[in-house]
């Protein structure tokens, strides 16, 4: 029994071993930059509503107007990847922004300030996003993109488990004589953000590779920028996933309700911490499974996750509790993200992936901004259990209509 276990490790790890190059040194960047990333996120709510005096409201204009800006330009960035041939460089650059804008944290005094240096930095993320996921499915056998992205996933995961676990390091060493940290306490771990992204500029120079072509001559090219160069069943997934993301608000909404549920500000990085180790081990898990038993049933079992955490938070009464959904929450993502990243390069073909990756995001877009203004007003002007009900409510009805979207049949759905 034990040598059985042991051959299906080792055949485990070698399906790892045999990915592309690109998919490591990109999943290494995402480990950076989310490492970068994270360091800040944990602490920008309680930033946000003890120091500057934000309201839910406001936290949620600002996380859904970044949010927004980051997945409508993934949708042009896609396009302009796909048509000019080149992947590389929109990759460097979005992150080249994003190391360049977050250290500006430690200078502000406002929210609206706050607002603009998040929606800048999703700028970065917006550009480099579509042509990233591209790059990753371009050397990926049909039966192993599920794989692939759940191992990218889990690697940006695992930068938002070392993330919060600096910034808690951080904030306990400044702030160590305060049990309440104060907005300069806040702004220098603030100013740390940066050093991971930049290394990680510099392994996208010298370790990712695209192979070389001549762009297409414009009046030639195939691809178009409009949805009807993709079938109906493709535009109907990207319905369904925008009317799952209305249920789909900020984070820091989760954040605030596990710090009026008894968690410390000083603990919540780790409680970042450890949602981000949740969907590590999630994320590769459900990216291989997904190769084995089909992306829809992966998908449809993440949002039913999904709805079952938020009806969870409507009624927290306890730390422990917290902890406890934050676990689960992470699950969602391991069995959704990188599963519904594989779909869309299952669903068409490779030409097309940077602009069909851009169609994909910008269904997140149009109703993330939204998904949180909604939440933020529901719970300012009726109370949080509706909001969370309200949300998890809708996160079903998407699964539901999700049972009408057909998978590539090639992939263990025949």
């Amino acid at each position: 029994m034990e040598n059985v276990e042991e051959a299906k490790g080792l055949r485990f790890w070698q399906r790892y071993r045999g990915l592309p190059r690109n998919v490591f040194a990109l999943s290494l960047v995402s480990l950076l930059n989310d490492t970068s990333s994270e360091i800040i996120y944990p602490l920008l709510p309680a930033f946000l509503f003890l120091t500057l005096g934000a309201t839910p409201f406001a936290i949620g204009v600002i996380e859904g107007v970044a949010e927004s800006v980051a997945s409508i330009l993934k949708l042009f960035s896609g396009y302009l990847s796909d048509r000019f041939g080149n992947r590389k460089l929109p990759v460097f650059f979005g992150y080249s922004l994003a190391a360049v804008t977050r250290p500006l944290l430690a200078f502000v005094t406002s929210w609206p300030q706050v607002l603009v240096v998040r929606m800048t930095d999703r700028v970065g993320k917006g550009i480099r996003g579509a042509p990233r996921d591209a790059l990753i499915a371009q050397d990926v056998e049909p039966g192993r993109r599920g794989l692939a992205f759940g191992f990218n996933r889990a690697a940006d995961h695992m930068g938002a488990v070392v993330g919060p676990v600096v910034a808690f390091l951080l904030l306990s060493y400044i702030a160590a004589d305060s049990s309440d940290p104060t907005a300069k306490e806040y702004q220098r771990v603030f100013l740390y953000a940066s050093i991971p992204v930049v290394i990680g500029l510099f392994v996208i120079v010298f370790f990712v590779r695209e192979p070389r072509r001549a762009p297409p001559v414009a009046d030639e090219n195939p691809i178009k920028f409009s949805l009807r160069e993709f079938d109906g069943n493709f535009k109907r997934f990207l319905w369904v996933v925008a009317l799952f993301t209305l249920s789909n608000s900020t984070d820091a909404f989760l954040l605030l309700r596990a710090e009026q549920a008894g968690i410390a500000p000083a603990m919540l990085p780790l409680l970042w911490m450890v949602l981000h180790l949740s969907k590590v081990v999630s994320s590769i898990a459900g990216g291989n499974l997904s190769d084995k038993v089909g992306r829809k049933q992966m998908i449809i079992a993440g949002w039913i996750v999904y709805a079952a955490v938020y009806i969870g938070f409507a009624f927290i009464g306890a730390a422990w509790q917290a902890w406890l959904l934050f676990i689960i929450y992470g699950v969602y993502f391991g069995l959704t993200e990188g599963v519904e990243k594989a779909l869309v390069a299952d669903m068409v073909s490779e030409e097309k992936r940077g602009t069909a990756y851009g169609f994909y995001n910008l269904a997140y877009g149009i109703t993330v901004l939204p998904a949180s203004l909604l939440f933020g007003l529901l719970w300012s002007s009726v109370g949080v259990k509706t909001a969370f009900g309200v949300s998890a409510a809708i996160s079903i009805i998407a699964a539901i209509l999700f049972l009408k979207i057909k998978t590539n049949p090639t992939i263990a759905e025949a």
